[in-house]
């Protein structure tokens, strides 16, 4: 009875745990791609409790950016994210690459809203990207 109830569960555990893992299908885009609002411009969402609170009390208003220098920086730190998602570093962070062309037009708004997303991983996790600024660097 005893071989029994070890068998059963040198047999059941594997079975139990091979049930629990769902695969990534390979055809599946993990990747933060920017889409158009109703209005036609270019919008990100952000999905996390804080980052309105970030937006609002921490990060630097828009005026003291240009959207030059936003769209240089952005290319920068698109490029070093996307680095780190496809080498696996910072896993529990970078949880999908970021499609962002340089050549498209976004706007100040988005190219506004994307550094801040940059800024906001520093400030609330410490990850330490190479193309902030240092004013932005949130201890």
């Amino acid at each position: 009875m005893k071989n029994l109830i070890i068998r059963l569960l040198f047999i059941l555990v594997p079975l139990y745990s091979f049930a629990q893992n769902n695969p990534k299908n390979e055809k599946e885009d993990s990747s933060m791609k920017p889409s158009k609002n109703d209005d036609g411009e270019w919008d990100l969402i952000v999905i996390d409790t804080q980052f309105d609170y970030f937006m609002n009390a921490i990060a630097k208003p828009k005026n003291q950016y240009t959207e030059a220098n936003l769209k240089s920086r952005n290319t920068i730190l698109v490029n070093e994210w996307n680095s780190y998602f496809n080498s696996g570093r910072y896993r529990n962070v970078i949880e999908s690459s970021i499609d962002y062309d340089p050549r498209e037009e976004y706007g100040i708004k988005f190219e506004y809203k994307l550094y801040q997303v940059f800024a906001y991983v520093n400030w609330k996790y410490k990850l330490r990207l190479n193309g902030l600024s240092a004013n932005d660097y949130i201890n």
